[in-house]
């Protein structure tokens, strides 16, 4: 009898909100972590079928001295050009969906984090396609997720964070902060949130709560057969 799959948390937030913190302290705790950032470069790898497919599309002038992908270059050349940012996404796309599935099914675990940096903006675009299609906007949680958990943080905090962490000026840390989903938006989708405010101790005791939270949640739930689109949304480009 094939075993049902893990139960899966998707863990998000903002930029600077501590979420790469709170998955180290998950990871320390021995819960597998299946990070899409990571997925998302290690698809495009020198000698990879994604780097090999980027070339073929972009050419060589978007390669590294050392043969790897000059991420800034793609970025900024598919900024501008939608058409080459659907065609990127057309590449990196089922790649990164198939490795995260793959590495979910070898993970094992009673459950799984799955840090999901776009989750917000992945659901806000499949219900932006889905009007567009006539077709009623798909709301909750994600397929394939069992639950939510946001990592947030007050937006002058977050902007003080990434002025220090990226020697940027206020407005460009707004700037960035203007790209992503509100934090409304991410607020609105969560099953849990911790509040990052109170420094790293307190992050990891909310981490360590959940957790044990988590585990008896995980045991008491069979998870729905399949990745599902929450993969999907996970899909990053390989130039973020």
């Amino acid at each position: 009898m094939t075993a049902p799959p893990p139960f899966r948390v998707g863990l998000t937030g903002g930029i600077a909100s501590g979420k790469s913190r709170a998955a180290e302290v998950f990871a320390q705790l021995g819960v597998p972590v299946i990070d899409s950032d990571v997925i998302a470069r290690e698809v495009v790898a020198p000698g990879s079928a994604g780097l090999d497919a980027i070339r073929a599309r972009f050419g060589d002038g978007l390669l590294l001295p050392d043969g790897s992908l000059d991420r800034r270059a793609l970025r900024e050349r598919v900024f501008a050009d939608p058409t080459a940012r659907r065609d990127l996404e057309a590449i990196t796309h089922p790649l990164i969906r198939q490795k995260m599935a793959d590495d979910s099914a070898r993970a094992g675990g009673p459950y799984q984090v799955h840090v999901i940096p776009l989750l917000t903006e992945g659901v806000r675009k499949a219900a932006a396609v889905a009007a567009a299609a006539g077709d009623a906007a798909p709301a909750g949680r994600p397929r394939g997720l069992d639950r939510i958990l946001v990592i947030d943080c007050p937006e002058q905090m977050q902007v003080a964070r990434v002025m220090a962490r990226d020697r940027v000026d206020e407005a460009g840390a707004r700037a960035v902060l203007a790209a992503q989903a509100s934090r409304a938006e991410r607020l609105a989708l969560a099953d849990d949130v911790i509040l990052n405010d109170r420094g790293p101790e307190a992050l990891e005791e909310a981490v360590r709560t959940l957790h044990q939270r988590y585990l008896t949640l995980a045991a008491a739930t069979t998870a729905p057969a399949g990745p599902g689109p929450a993969l999907a949304a996970a899909a990053k480009t390989a130039a973020e």
